[in-house]
């Protein structure tokens, strides 16, 4: 099972929500992440929520390489 320190990843108005509510939030709501970076994230990849961001495909496959590049 995965666990993560919500306080360390979340904007602290977000650390008290459910996985789900994060999930659906504006990316923002991720820490270090402002609302003018979200606004490029969804021009540049119509991400618009977490969730979308975790789905990015770009992410995915550069998490792979460096998986990759880990295993050696």
């Amino acid at each position: 099972m995965a666990s993560i320190d919500l306080d360390k990843v979340l904007d602290k108005a977000w650390a008290d929500k459910s996985v789900a509510e994060v999930l659906a939030a504006p990316v923002d709501a991720l820490k270090g992440v402002s609302e003018r970076q979200g606004e490029l994230l969804k021009e540049a990849f119509g991400i618009k929520t977490v969730a979308d961001l975790a789905d990015l495909k770009f992410a995915r496959w550069a998490q792979a390489l460096a998986a990759l590049d880990a295993a050696k």
